[in-house]
């Protein structure tokens, strides 16, 4: 494709990005912006990559009519704001420094369904298990499962089997059974 020549700071640019970047998607469209400023025929482009023509030709006229790298990230997801608001971030992290029968409910331990019921309760809002958990990893929460701890046994001692008999006691014991 001759009509998108590049600079060579353009094109060093776009290697750079090539070599420094770990999403994998804007690998493939710088990939293909460089390869098709060497003349490589769309087509074989989406062949290579697994890709649609009509993707390849959205990257190359994104990239043509800006000449900007962030033109080649992925912008999808950005069309509604977010659901986590500050007071509802906050409202969050609050109920998460105490237990939740400390709000009447029967459980000891928080969980992602529980907590959504809790925020929906509380906010009017109701989030998704996985944006809860998002968050929960945000705010630098990690899951781990309780370990459940029993109380010492008080008659341990009874049900033990008789100490050891040490090479004196069987002695004294032989002697007994003697007479």
């Amino acid at each position: 494709m001759s009509d998108l020549p590049l600079t060579p700071s353009q094109r060093r640019r776009l290697e750079q990005q090539l070599r420094a970047t770990p999403d994998a998607g804007v690998f493939r469209r710088t990939w293909a912006v460089l390869e098709a400023a060497g003349g490589r025929p769309v087509s074989e482009i989406a062949r290579l990559l697994r890709t649609s023509r009509p993707s390849v030709y959205h990257w190359l006229e994104g990239f043509r009519s800006s000449r900007d790298l962030g033109s080649l990230e992925d912008h999808r997801g950005g069309n509604h704001p977010t659901l986590w608001t500050d007071e509802l971030q906050a409202l969050l992290a609050a109920s998460l420094e105490v237990p939740p029968d400390y709000f009447g409910y029967q459980a000891v331990e928080w969980t992602a369904p529980l907590l959504r019921e809790h925020l929906t309760f509380w906010d009017g809002t109701r989030p998704s298990l996985r944006s809860i958990r998002r968050q929960l990893h945000q705010q630098g929460y990690v899951w781990k499962r309780p370990r459940y701890v029993l109380d010492p046994d008080p008659d341990a001692e009874k049900k033990t089997p008789h100490p050891p008999r040490t090479g004196a006691s069987v002695a004294a014991h032989g002697q007994a059974l003697r007479g």
